[in-house]
């Protein structure tokens, strides 16, 4: 089914990706990790931009661009340059931004995602290197502030910023591509994701299409959106706020906005600046870098990023795609399924894994670090032995999150063992004998009556008897009537 995409709409995101494990800050030595600090600690005068300071480049921040860029499929630049972008903003030591213009590390690169209909290939345009301004905190709202505050321990943060072309056409699309950019960072290693400010997005969105007609549309920036879950309500917001006004023929102008979560509203912030009012000039205090002999031993080092992973597990193990796609969205919950399924049969291991594991700790918002390989190992064990049932198995993984102690601990203190085969058999004849109208049913051709007789033989063992025992026990007792 091809997408139709009515109001005509393009997105198109600029992912400011903080490269915060290179060490240090992008041009001196001060810490990249100012996260339980207090503000305006992790400083140099490097960093506050005073005078006599010269920036000497962090290589590591080089290395890790690079990497992104051969993750993005995309070319990488044999030299390339930074330049001073500027304007005017109190968080700007210098009063520019060291950013790069016209040969930017990376460039024409893409990313596949599952789109509207079907996959989706969402290009990038650029890739490049800056540096991030400080942090500004406003006394109330942004449009009715009494004051504001700067802490410049993020000033001078290594940043990538990966710039798509306009190729998303939902809010939807937009979530799923910064989904898979993120997996595609963790997997590399270049950032860590938990750190505020880690990643950020500007959202630019047109609506093209009125009235069944195809129209120019004006794109309109969306400045600065913090989640993933706020970049879709935003984009969401802004394409209804596009069409209502193209229904009542106000005119829309091309502005950068900002995005209140609170209200769920955009905001505007400016008339969208374009490249000539940044007045850009080739930063004089750093040189033409050249990264061409720096690619191969980085390719060398590359890991197995989530799309060749994912084709590996379903080959490899023979899982389902779908089971195989859940588990690669995290390295750690990759390598979680590959410890469990060097014990047990693989399809299961991928079964309680992405599908009971992973929505348990989703559910507690925990770290895949809360549960041991070895306990889910021991859990899949004792229900394929029969000492548990599968609903005796979700509970144990229950218990480990919530208390902790061990599988076995936990069956001997809940009583979760099951119960024995003549057990089910005294149960499936006490469940029949109470359940006249059912067995009539079920002699007269309805089969969801079986499900009744059997629903009861669970419920007199409490949950610990196996259901497909019961089921047959149910069955031989039903053909002796």
């Amino acid at each position: 089914m091809v997408y139709e995409n009515p109001d005509g709409v393009m997105i198109g995101l600029e992912v400011h990706v903080q490269l915060n494990k290179a060490n240090t800050k992008m041009f001196c030595s001060c810490t990249s990790d100012y996260t339980d600090s207090d503000a305006n600690t992790c400083l140099c005068p490097g960093c506050l931009a005073l005078p006599g300071t010269t920036p000497v480049l962090n290589e590591k921040s080089v290395d890790y661009a690079i990497k992104i860029g051969l993750a993005l499929n995309a070319e990488i630049e044999d030299q390339t340059d930074f330049f001073m972008k500027s304007y005017f903003y109190p968080d700007l030591g210098n009063g520019y931004q060291v950013t790069q213009f016209d040969r930017p590390i990376v460039k024409d690169g893409f990313v596949l995602i599952e789109g509207e209909d079907g996959e989706l290939k969402v290009r990038i345009s650029r890739a490049h290197m800056e540096d991030d301004p400080g942090k500004m905190a406003h006394f109330g709202s942004i449009e009715k502030s009494t004051g504001s505050i700067i802490d410049f321990n993020r000033s001078g943060m290594p940043l990538v910023e990966i710039v798509t072309a306009p190729d998303m056409r939902s809010a939807k699309e937009a979530r799923r591509f910064l989904d898979k950019l993120r997996s595609i960072l963790e997997y590399l290693d270049v950032f860590d994701g938990s750190r505020e400010g880690a990643m950020k997005a500007d959202a630019n969105i047109s609506v093209n299409v009125f009235n069944g007609q195809r129209i120019e549309g004006t794109r309109v920036e969306v400045k600065n959106i913090s989640s993933h879950k706020m970049v879709e309500k935003a984009i969401n917001y802004e394409i209804m706020r596009q069409k209502d006004f193209l229904r009542k023929n106000k005119p829309l102008v091309q502005e950068t906005r900002h995005y209140d979560e609170g209200r769920n509203v955009t905001i505007s912030l400016r008339v969208k600046e374009t490249a000539d009012d940044y007045r850009y000039f080739p930063d004089f205090d750093l040189v033409p870098y050249f990264v061409a002999d720096r690619v191969d031993g980085i390719r060398a080092t590359m890991p197995e990023l989530p799309d060749a992973k994912r084709e590996r597990f379903v080959k490899q193990y023979a899982i389902s795609d779908a089971h195989a796609k859940s588990l690669v969205t995290e390295r750690a919950f990759a390598d979680l399924f590959e410890s469990v399924s060097a014990k047990v049969d693989p399809k299961l291991a991928a079964s309680w894994v992405a599908d009971t594991v992973k929505g348990e700790l989703n559910y507690r918002n925990l770290p895949v670090t809360a549960v041991s390989a070895d306990d889910i190992i021991t859990v899949v064990k004792m229900v394929s032995n029969k000492e548990i049932s599968e609903e005796s198995g979700v509970t144990v993984i229950r218990t480990l999150l919530d208390e902790g102690t061990t599988p076995a601990d936990i069956v001997k203190a809940k009583g979760l063992g099951m119960v024995a085969d003549d057990f089910i058999a005294t149960a499936a004849k006490e469940a029949i004998a109470e359940s006249p109208d059912a067995v009539a049913d079920y002699k007269a051709g309805t089969e969801k009556a079986l499900n009744f007789i059997v629903g009861k033989v669970m419920q007199k063992a409490k949950g610990k008897a196996d259901a497909r025992l019961a089921r047959e026990m149910v069955l031989k007792e039903l053909e002796k009537l």
